[in-house]
């Protein structure tokens, strides 16, 4: 039994404080718990610590922090399937579920049975929203108030857990499942401006931690902190979330890489344990934060700031690989392997969960990397949340006994919840400088300010006092002219007078007496002393010039007092500047006391990281088989066994040739998920089936019915019986046609597995070439998609197999025939190919190809020896890497090449 590819549808230094998570929900359980029935009641008060139990951090309880909380645990039913509608079509269901009294009962025979509580019991028509809102809306609630959460599923192979935990629901919203629920409520609760949310994807297989975000990164180490012992996986791959669609495509990409395989049990059964882990960051308001100084005094700048807190907690949904009996699943060659590990995981938590239920002084965390990735889940700090998945077959009673008593222990184990906020002294650190900054420049604003008005006064003062200046002179020198002229006009005009008073005396004399000439005298005498007052008058208008002078001068003097007062206010200024300053300068010490402190304080706390989890590996079935709670539902399925029943098969195939396309496409499904059956195969093909699927093909145009035709042939091409019916019959041409027509990659990707599972029949290899089987393989290609090239290789590594066998066996001795359809060189260019499954098969087919030496010289030519030395250096499957250095060592064509290089190799 081979595996493959599961099909997806594509601050530093801050300081934590703890807080107690409300008590509703945890009370709830504590009561409901505390009614179960004796045998089943978990032990009372918290678990007492312990050294290496898983989260004994949480153990301590003396600060009040920590809230107990117990695991709280649902159980769901899955429907029957069509294998059991029909091979236990004459026994009643092993279990019976009574939902409203929380109780289940599992019959041992016909008369007696046990009973179970549970905190939830989930009958098979409970809806995905339904299981979502009881078993894990509560946990989703208590990681936005800021605690840790755990969402698993535990259950037998087959019974609905990847259903409940993984569905997409692209084709039926109701159909989502607990991973798009929970983020849908997350989303819808934060703030994108001050919130975060980031996811990690990974799985563990075979006890090696793998990221399903990114194939290459297939060995992260687990990092455990030696103080707090919380473990982290640095090297994981972390996605930040804003939208509902990218985390879908996140999903799809995750579920593609995950590993599943075909057993009895499972179509597509979970080969690993996928984990999902969600990072919520949120921003609430921060307490009062008083910053001292030196003195002791409070700075009331400071007062004034609340240091915003943080609030960091993590969601993982945990979708465990299902437990299962060997004898039952049928596992072989890798796949025993596989189940093996599981097996022995699966096996170490219940260990664990026993020593916790059992309040047992050691609980042996360290036998299993899954042990230690869940040891916060489990007797740790996060609220958990268990869903147990259980069938109705009495065939698998004994699994789903053990399934149950686990659901029971875990019932019985106290987490001790706990709050985790950080205070961002970063972001406080960032509002004070800004703070300070705005002062400074404030305070340089404001300097610049006085600077400019000292200036403009002292300038106004400067202009006013010269144009004062300027104006008295000018003033007094218009007065003086004025009065010059004046005075001058007078003498003149008094000797004007005087020389004709003179001539009028000397004409006169004769005739005046000297009583004449002592009147004029004294008239002269008279206009003298007028001209003396007027004088004087003048004399005195100077005076009043001289004291309008005197007072522009006092008014310059009182300007020069009104600089002297400016000059003053200058100086205050600067006063006022250094007080400024030295206010400033205690902010900056403050500041630098702050950041040392915040820096000391983070030397303190823990420096761990956030754990990031695992994922899933690769197999070679094919990609289109089915669930059994797979794309068409549980209900779709159950409808369709109940229509086999009453209808009959050969009514069903009749209905393929119906002239209704909606008819023939729902016909055509029903008997794809038949086919998927190996009971039901030979039924098929006895009633025509096969005929019936070759005819749809020749005759539809419909290419949803040409891809589940071709899913039904590829499953009945599993039986080397029907290999050569489908051949006989011409299914090998109508397949080559088919996949010459599609363009939809998952059409191809179903003809090329048909075509693949064909080329494992060494007998049927002439006829499949000639009827142009390696074409279409080849011409597939073109699609480019990596589920179609992945079973385009597996086809050409199986046809390249049972060519080797043929060498060996003495019944080929010619050149390969895929190298004569020119097959080689595609092979040489996707050795590499960073897909694995693709890679690992074009590998092998080298390998094959290269065993015989009539090869050997077309494979030189080809550039095919440099990719057999690197597989036999480089590839991480060791029986592949062994068949190339051994293909390398023996060849003598491969040996004198490399000796001509003058490679040493052998």
């Amino acid at each position: 039994m081979s595996t493959a590819y599961r099909n997806g549808t594509l601050p530093k230094g801050a300081l934590k404080v703890d807080r107690p998570l409300s008590m509703n929900s945890s009370t709830k359980s504590s009561a409901s718990f505390k009614s179960k029935t004796a045998g089943h009641t978990p032990a009372s008060g918290p678990r007492r610590k312990s050294t290496g139990s898983v989260g004994n951090s949480a153990a301590n309880t003396k600060d009040g922090t920590y809230v107990s909380g117990r695991v709280r645990v649902a159980v769901r039913l899955r429907p029957r399937n069509a294998e059991e509608m029909v091979s236990d079509a004459d026994f009643a269901d092993c279990v019976e579920l009574q939902p409203e009294l929380k109780r289940l009962k599992l019959r041992r025979n016909n008369w007696d049975s046990d009973t179970y509580e549970f905190d939830e019991v989930l009958t098979e028509f409970a809806s995905q929203k339904r299981v979502y809102e009881v078993v894990a809306k509560p946990v989703v609630e208590s990681v936005l108030d800021g605690y840790n959460g755990t969402v698993m599923a535990y259950g037998q192979t087959g019974t609905g857990k990847t259903y409940t935990l993984g569905r997409l629901g692209e084709e039926d919203t109701a159909d989502r499942g607990i991973m798009v629920r929970a983020m849908e409520d997350i989303l819808s609760e934060i703030t994108p401006e001050k919130d975060s949310i980031s996811v990690s994807y990974f799985q563990l297989y075979m006890e090696s931690i793998q990221d399903l975000l990114d194939p290459v990164n297939d060995n992260i180490s687990i990092v455990e902190d030696p103080k707090t012992g919380d473990v982290s996986l640095p090297g994981a791959t972390t996605v930040d979330i804003r939208d509902q669609k990218s985390f879908l495509e996140l999903l799809r990409v995750g579920e593609a890489h995950r590993f599943a395989a075909n057993t009895k049990l499972n179509t597509e059964s979970s080969r690993s344990h996928a984990m999902l882990m969600v990072h919520v960051e949120r921003s609430v308001k921060g307490r009062d934060s008083v910053i001292s100084s030196e003195n002791g005094s409070t700075s009331h700048t400071a007062k004034a700031f609340k240091p915003p807190v943080v609030r960091k907690s993590k969601l993982v949904v945990v979708d465990l690989a299902g437990s299962e009996r060997i004898d039952k699943s049928g596992s072989e060659a890798h796949t025993l392997g596989e189940a093996k590990s599981i097996n022995l995981s699966l096996s170490a938590l219940g260990k664990c969960i026993n020593a916790l239920a059992e309040n047992s002084a050691h609980v042996p965390v360290r036998d299993s990397k899954l042990t230690r990735l869940l040891r916060d889940s489990f007797g740790g700090t996060a609220r958990t949340s268990l869903v147990i998945t259980i069938g109705p077959s009495p065939r698998h009673r004994g699994e789903t006994a053990s399934t149950i008593m686990f659901g029971q222990r875990a019932m019985k184990v106290e987490n001790m919840l706990k709050i985790k906020e950080e205070f961002d002294y970063k972001s406080l650190s960032r509002r004070l400088e800004m703070q300070l900054d705005k002062q400074i420049a404030e305070h340089e604003r404001q300097q610049k300010g006085f600077k400019d008005d000292i200036e403009r006064i002292a300038q106004e003062a400067q202009v006013r006092i010269t144009e004062a200046e300027k104006g008295y002179a000018e003033a007094l020198e218009r007065e003086r002219l004025q009065y010059q002229n004046d005075y001058m006009d007078a003498i003149s005009k008094l000797e004007e007078q005087w020389a004709a008073n003179k001539q009028k005396h000397e004409n006169e004399k004769a005739k005046s007496s000297m009583l004449s000439a002592s009147m004029e005298v004294a008239e002269l005498k008279k206009l003298f002393e007028n001209e003396t007052i007027s004088r004087k008058a003048a004399e005195e208008e100077i005076d009043n010039l001289k004291n309008q002078l005197a007072q522009w001068k006092r008014s310059e003097a009182a300007g020069n007092s009104e600089i002297l007062k400016l000059r003053k206010m200058l100086e205050d200024e600067k006063c006022q500047k250094a007080k400024l300053e030295e206010e400033i300068a205690v902010l900056q010490s403050q500041l630098l006391q702050l950041s040392f402190e915040a820096d000391e304080t983070g030397r303190n706390l823990d420096r761990g990281e956030t754990v990031k989890l695992p994922g899933a590996l690769d197999s070679p079935i094919p990609p289109f088989m089915h669930q059994h709670l797979g794309d068409s539902g549980v209900g779709e399925k159950a409808s369709m066994a109940k229509l086999f029943e009453q209808v009959g098969l050969q009514k069903i195939l009749s209905l393929l040739e119906s002239e209704d396309a909606d008819v023939q496409i729902h016909a055509v499904k029903v008997v794809a998920n038949l086919a998927a059956e190996e009971a039901n195969q030979e039924r098929i093909v006895k009633a025509g089936g096969l005929k019936s699927l070759l005819t749809l093909l020749r005759s539809s145009n419909d290419e949803t019915i040409h891809r589940v035709a071709a899913g039904a042939i590829a499953n009945l091409a599993m039986n080397e019986t029907n290999q050569d019916l489908i051949m006989s019959q011409g299914g090998i041409s109508l397949l080559s046609v088919t996949a010459a027509k599609a363009e939809d990659p998952q059409t191809l990707r179903m003809v090329a597995g048909a075509i693949a599972n064909l080329c494992g029949n060494e007998k049927l290899q002439p006829k499949l070439r000639a009827e142009g089987g390696v074409k279409a393989l080849q011409g597939m290609v073109r699609s480019r998609h990596p589920d179609v090239l992945a079973q385009v290789a597996r086809g050409i590594a199986n046809f390249a197999k049972c060519e080797s066998r043929a060498y060996t066996q003495g019944s080929k001795t010619g050149k390969s025939l895929l190298i004569e359809d020119g097959t080689l060189p595609w092979i040489v260019q996707n050795a590499n190919n960073e897909a694995s499954p693709i890679r690992r098969h074009i590998e092998l087919a080298l390998c094959h190809l290269a065993q015989h030496e009539v090869n050997a010289k077309d494979m030189i030519k080809g550039g095919a020896l440099w990719e057999l030395v690197r597989i036999s250096r480089d590839c991480s499957r060791d029986d592949i890497r062994t068949l190339a250095y051994r293909t390398l060592t023996s060849s003598p064509s491969f040996q004198a090449e490399l000796k001509r290089l003058r490679i040493d190799y052998g």
